[in-house]
């Protein structure tokens, strides 16, 4: 039987130990003190942030957020906008691009429906159709709705992901100029990030590749002045680089997401002595339910967690306590001590993005995992969001 949203409110008050297992949870006295930090080095830095909500896809999470000072939300997918802004958030990147007709009618409508409540959304584009697409679907909303909303669009650049984005330098002059061509868009920039950057494990390495990055920024800067055109922003950098691209004084806007909760991948990182010392501060709650003598056998298989970026990390338990796969419903322990039957533990995810997506709630507990209590059930209001 699933456990809904009603049912886990009656736990607000009860101990740790009235969660069932396998669970989501959040340590929310670690993830405001994450929140606290990235928020200083923002000040510090005077450089805006706008954190990817495709990583908790919490409309409270993201609320709280920009309480703290972020100036928006980045997400990933039309649906996730769409969540976002039925929860009241009003300034949305979707930071990917969208081609369907389909979907960019849903991108048009929303950007109206945002500029109506005194909001904006803005898209990455990264070739001259995807524009026109995105123009076609603009107008034909202008027209349904009577209302001139325009929708800002940056153009991405490929700074070393080699996913997504055009090449750096002249590819990025006529994308702006056929942007330019049509009065519903409107050029606000490039997005310059550099995902396979983020988790390179050396600071050292980290830097030298931001800073190939940071020259081909540069270079389609130079480009674009050229022409006469002036870049607004540059949006980019993720949890890894974060410290790199404030100090290159090319980027002025970062969309590190995954340092609020913290997981094992990124934990795995030589800290850059610059980057706040981020903790972490979601868990997946387990209970043993076998044990041998060679191993223990806990609920949390990777149904629970994702595991494309490795293996859960077991929190605060016995040296060399190790997890290993188990398969779909079960995780293997293996070390020197074993817990004992019955006994729960935490693990800290390899991947928070798609752990939390595994997840309809998240339990927000305060007070810590041993000693806290349950404080709020947070909903996943975007998970599945994949369209």
């Amino acid at each position: 039987m699933r456990t809904s949203y009603e049912q886990l409110k009656k736990l607000v008050g009860q101990g740790v130990d009235a969660i069932d297992t396998p669970a989501a949870v959040v340590d929310l006295d670690a993830m405001q003190r994450n929140l606290n930090r990235m928020a200083e080095f923002a000040r510090k830095h005077a450089i805006r942030w706008r954190p990817h909500a495709k990583m908790h896809k919490s409309v409270a999470i993201a609320r709280l957020q920009l309480q703290a000072g972020a100036c928006g939300v980045c997400v990933q997918k039309t649906a996730e906008a769409e969540v976002m802004a039925a929860g009241g958030i009003t300034d949305i990147f979707i930071s990917n691009e969208v081609i369907a007709p389909h979907k960019l009618a849903r991108v048009a409508l929303l950007a109206h429906r945002l500029a109506a409540d005194g909001g904006q959304l803005a898209i990455a584009v990264d070739s001259a159709e995807g524009i026109r697409r995105l123009a076609e679907a603009m107008n034909a909303a202008r027209a349904d709705t009577g209302v001139a909303a325009v929708i800002d669009v940056f153009v991405e650049l490929d700074v070393g992901q080699h996913r997504c984005g055009v090449a750096p330098g002249t590819a990025a002059v006529g994308l702006v100029h056929e942007i330019r061509r049509h009065p519903a868009l409107r050029f606000a920039g490039l997005q310059a990030y550099h995902g396979g950057a983020q988790h390179l494990r050396g600071a050292r390495e980290r830097r030298e590749a931001i800073g190939l990055a940071a020259g081909a920024v540069q270079a389609t800067r130079a480009v674009l002045a050229a022409e006469g055109i002036a870049v607004p922003l540059v949006t980019g950098a993720g949890t890894g680089t974060l410290v790199c691209e404030a100090a290159s004084g090319e980027w002025g806007e970062l969309q590190a997401g995954s340092f609020l909760f913290m997981d094992a991948d990124y934990a795995a990182n030589e800290r850059d002595p610059a980057q706040p010392a981020f903790e972490p501060a979601l868990f997946v709650r387990t209970q043993v339910i076998s044990v041998s003598a060679t191993h223990a056998v806990c609920d949390a298989g990777h149904k629970a967690h994702a595991i494309e970026s490795g293996l859960p990390r077991v929190h605060g338990a016995p040296e060399g306590l190790g997890f290993f796969n188990g398969g779909d419903e079960h995780g293997i322990l293996r070390g020197p001590t074993l817990p004992q039957l019955g006994e729960c533990l935490w693990l800290v995810p390899g991947h928070c993005d798609p752990t939390v997506n595994l997840h309809e709630h998240l339990i927000g507990v305060a007070g810590g995992l041993k000693g806290g209590v349950i404080d709020r059930i947070l909903r996943v209001d975007a998970r599945g969001a994949l369209t």
